[in-house]
């Protein structure tokens, strides 16, 4: 990959672009709170050619999500399970919507 790919790539919210240094800074955290949400499955950063792990956007808006709870009181764990189920929610409730709009179109196997 060339500079101009990783350039390219950056506005993409899965390119993992931010070293754990940097994803602990922005998010106002250490890099254990990121080694713990990673031990307990939340997210699993990529990692470079020399091991480093590397966080995306979207990473970072799940392990800002945990970071709140915990900031709130809630057990890592706990967080990282709340986070997970809001996730899926989430999902259910995407794959939900499409479902009525294609059916609403008058096209039910659309969603499928």
């Amino acid at each position: 990959m060339t500079a101009d790919d990783s350039f390219g790539r950056l506005d993409d919210d899965d390119y993992p672009a931010y070293t754990m240094g940097r994803a602990a800074e922005l998010l106002g955290t250490t890099q254990g709170f990121l080694r713990a949400i990673g031990e307990a499955r939340l997210i699993t950063p990529l990692r470079s050619a020399g091991g480093h792990r590397r966080y995306s956007r979207y990473q970072l808006r799940i392990a800002a999500r945990a970071r709140e709870l915990v900031d709130h009181g809630t057990p890592i764990e706990a967080a990282c399970r709340i986070v997970i189920l809001e996730d899926q929610l989430e999902e259910a409730q995407r794959i939900n919507a499409e479902h009525r709009s294609a059916t609403e179109s008058g096209n039910p196997t659309a969603a499928t």
